[in-house]
């Protein structure tokens, strides 16, 4: 199988932390490319019409794209227990929020990065980090007894979505007055599959 990434893609990253913690690295074949909402790498274009990554190239089947589909079908296929039957929903729910904010941090970067300066609107950004900001406080007042309990994919996303921050976002301090959820990320950070997976 072939996995269409990016270094700095926050959800490329999620599958690829993954990959790590279920040992799937000699089977999984990272292909790093380069595309944007306005230059599609023509191979992700291929694999997902809609031109966004990650995408699973699969020798038995049609590529699958969308990270959470991704992750889904590798955890059934090793059976690594990351989306638990006890908990599924709490799971879901958790991963569901670390990608509204990777998408909100990602909407942030690419305002400034594909309009030009007269188009650029500081209230849009500025909407996307008031709604990464109440993600970020539902996390640490209601989240982290779940965060803290045993390894599931809602963690990874989690962990994911914050390392986005701090490599997109960094001056906006997004720890202030959130001790818990930063103690947890910089235990979290420290995995081997963080540190392979961390954006250059």
């Amino acid at each position: 199988m072939k996995l269409i990434s990016a270094d700095a893609s926050p959800f490329a990253r999620k599958v690829r932390v993954l990959v790590h913690e279920t040992g799937l690295t000699d089977r999984i074949e990272v292909v790093t490319v380069s595309t944007t909402p306005l230059n599609t790498d023509p191979e992700v274009a291929s694999a997902n019409p809609m031109g966004k990554i990650p995408a699973l190239l699969r020798d038995d089947g049609p590529a699958l794209y969308d990270s959470r589909v991704i992750t889904r079908y590798l955890d059934d296929m090793v059976q690594a227990g990351l989306y638990p039957a006890s908990r599924l929903w709490e799971v879901l729910t958790l991963e569901a929020t670390a990608d509204a904010m990777m998408e909100a941090a990602l909407l942030m970067v690419y305002e400034r990065r594909v309009r030009s300066d007269a188009q650029v609107s500081d209230e849009w950004i500025e909407a996307q980090w008031a709604k990464i900001t109440r993600a970020l406080d539902a996390l640490e007042a209601r989240w982290m007894s779940h965060l803290s309990g045993p390894l599931d994919m809602g963690q990874v996303a989690v962990a994911c979505a914050l390392g986005y921050l701090d490599f997109r976002h960094g001056a906006r301090g997004w720890r202030e007055g959130r001790e818990a959820l930063a103690r947890w990320y910089e235990r979290f950070a420290a995995r081997d599959s963080m540190g392979a997976t961390h954006p250059v």
